[in-house]
């Protein structure tokens, strides 16, 4: 690739000469795109880059989502040019192509269209993110793995196969080129592309399914035959290097997938003994997908200002809060880039590490060898660090050493598995935590939910006599009934059955003097809750109106999430 893209960035000043030497080494011998390397090592986020370039080049930021893209690829016709430069024709006109570009000093990939179509072609700068995100969408079933390509395999292949008895079944399964095997690559490559976050494998009586969680929602994928259910978890279970032969307790273990581009998805894998054979959930851990820019998480300024003043704190706390799928991982990712300088020691215990962030020493804790949060969390101080993560705080020994941590001039982030900011506190006490500790060592609490976003290209006006919406009107007199939008439920080309991609809702709730010391005095969680509310705290409620009002969600998403 004929780019100048990282030579011109360092001489515009948004990365140093370091970093390019960096970059410019990982190059060598990789496939990966210059945008796709400042994203991954964390140098620029895809925000962030697509502006530096915009300012550079003086060229305005457009979205792909505003041109017939699926279109004019179709006319163009040239996927492997698409994929090869990561590259999309947007629109076409009777001289011109317009030609999507995260990098606009690629010329080779503007000369290639050129070449190949007869149309002189009009470079338009979009987020890299977004560009990727539209070229899976696309042609996600074609994406090129490690493994060479093969032919896809149909329903009739699987039906074809024959039930496996124990002494086949090793053999068959460590056959790549077996239709199982393909059939496999196939899924995990379809689930990568629709931006999944889990896969289930699920047997069943008669029957066997393959469901994809989607922002959220668990959907439908394919039903294969259920004769075949041996060898899908046989399978699976040999890429995650696990024991085949035992099917009758759980076992937990990884696999990876590499793409055409260079880029590797890890998968945490996860089996279940059920009544008709091992049900096998993958989960995605796709931290290149992950965008870990605080002005895109769904804060708004007065709860953004919150985070970012808790954050350059040298000392105390911060928690975040909320179901399992709430969003914590990303807000806490999201806070350690923003800390994440040469000047700062950074340490994580995680289980397992879900987001590789260079610069900082991130600790997969294995509880079966005894190293558990708390024994990560003691080798930490023993480290010098300055600021301390421990991915959940599970017992009163890891909450003991956080807070003693976070009260000796350390920065400590941690999640728990509460349902309101207040209630971390009362939780957190009745593990044996002394209160006079929770209020001069916590900064921060923030709870969090995530819903999904509206499709902003079908989204269509909620009925205002829906008498759901006018009993939450009386509720919250700041509601605004004539602003509230709902799905459409067939969708369209750009999202999901009306919804595309989520967004956060928090309750962020700073410890001021007042909190901390209804805190040392013992004041329960509703006592809590109501004097940061006269603080100006927005509870998970009023936030989620606030997302109503802008048109971002809708009303069943947030009764859904919420239960408002």
């Amino acid at each position: 690739m004929k780019s100048k893209l990282l030579e011109v960035l360092c001489q515009a000043k948004y990365i140093t000469e370091a970093q390019l030497q960096e970059l410019k080494t990982s190059e060598e011998g990789s496939v990966s795109s210059p945008s796709s390397s400042l994203i991954n090592y964390g140098y620029l986020s895809s925000k962030d880059l697509a502006k530096a370039i915009s300012q550079i080049f003086g060229e305005d930021i457009s979205s792909v989502f505003d041109f017939p893209y699926e279109n004019t690829s179709a006319s163009i016709n040239n996927k492997d040019l698409i994929l090869k430069h990561q590259t999309l024709p947007l629109n076409l006109t009777s001289q011109h192509l317009y030609l999507a570009v995260s990098d606009l000093t690629d010329l080779e990939a503007q000369d290639d269209f050129r070449f190949a179509t007869g149309y002189q072609i009009k470079p338009v700068l979009v987020d890299h993110q977004q560009l990727t995100g539209a070229i899976r969408k696309l042609y996600g079933k074609h994406i090129s793995s490690n493994q060479s390509d093969s032919q896809s395999v149909s329903d009739d292949d699987l039906a074809s196969l024959a039930v496996l008895d124990d002494n086949e079944e090793s053999d068959a399964a460590l056959n790549d080129d077996a239709p199982v095997s393909r059939y496999i690559q196939q899924v995990l490559l379809d689930a990568v592309r629709k931006q999944a976050s889990d896969i289930h494998f699920e047997p069943f009586e008669h029957s066997y399914q393959i469901r994809f969680r989607l922002d959220g929602i668990l959907q439908l994928h394919s039903s294969p035959p259920a004769g075949i259910s041996r060898r899908l978890s046989t399978r699976l279970k040999i890429l995650s290097k696990l024991n085949i032969a035992e099917r009758r307790i759980p076992l937990d273990g990884r696999m990876k997938l590499t793409l055409g581009d260079g880029r590797s998805i890890d998968m945490r894998v996860s089996t279940l003994p059920t009544l008709f054979g091992e049900k096998v959930v993958l989960r995605i851990l796709d931290g290149g997908s992950v965008a870990l820019d605080i002005d895109a998480l769904g804060y708004n300024e007065q709860q953004k200002r919150d985070y970012l003043t808790a954050l350059d704190r040298p000392q105390g706390m911060i928690l975040m809060t909320g179901p399992t799928g709430s969003g914590k991982t990303v807000s806490l990712y999201t806070g350690l880039k923003y800390l994440n300088t040469p000047e700062r020691n950074i340490s994580t215990a995680e289980d397992p590490v879900e987001i590789n962030l260079p610069g900082i020493n991130q600790v997969s804790v294995n509880n079966d060898i005894s190293l558990s949060f708390a024994t990560a969390l003691r080798a930490f101080l023993r480290q010098d660090p300055d600021v301390v993560m421990v991915g959940e705080i599970r017992d009163l020994e890891t909450a003991e050493i956080g807070i003693k941590a976070s009260q000796t001039g350390h920065l400590v982030l941690s999640t728990l598995h509460t349902n309101s900011a207040a209630e971390s506190i009362t939780r957190l006490a009745n593990m044996g935590v002394a209160t006079y500790n929770l209020a001069s060592s916590l900064s921060l609490i923030i709870a969090q939910r995530l819903a999904r976003r509206l499709c902003q290209h079908c989204k269509m006006p909620h009925d205002n006599d829906d008498h759901r919406l006018l009993s939450l009107a009386q509720h919250y007199p700041s509601l605004k009934a004539d602003h509230v939008f709902d799905a459409r439920p067939e969708g369209c080309d750009h999202c999901n059955h009306g919804y595309i991609g989520r967004v956060g809702i928090y309750e962020v709730m700073p410890i001021t003097r007042q909190i901390a010391e209804a805190i040392g005095r013992g004041a329960s969680s509703s006592e809590l809750e109501n004097l940061a509310v006269e603080n100006g705290m927005s509870t998970l409620q009023t936030s989620g109106i606030e997302k109503l009002n802008t048109g971002v969600t809708s009303l069943r998403e947030l009764q859904r999430v919420i239960s408002i």
